[in-house]
């Protein structure tokens, strides 16, 4: 997919249907969140596993990634 500059995402997860995806800091690479398919929604969505302050920048480049997910 695409590279970005604060942060990257793995799948560590594949499911019938969908994936699971970490979503990792680039500089020490802790885990940030996940990005799952979300069924009461219909679609993916990213959840936060540890807090952090997200900049307008890095929301843009979580949504993008979620935006090529099929």
């Amino acid at each position: 997919m695409n590279e970005y500059k604060y942060i990257h995402f793995v799948k560590t997860e594949d499911l019938p249907k969908t994936a699971i995806y970490s979503c990792r800091n680039n500089s020490n690479g802790e885990e940030l969140g996940i990005v799952r398919w979300y069924s009461p929604w219909r679609q993916y969505c990213f959840l936060p596993t540890t807090p952090a302050v997200y900049s307008k920048g890095c929301l843009d480049d979580i949504g993008s990634f979620m935006a090529g997910l099929r």
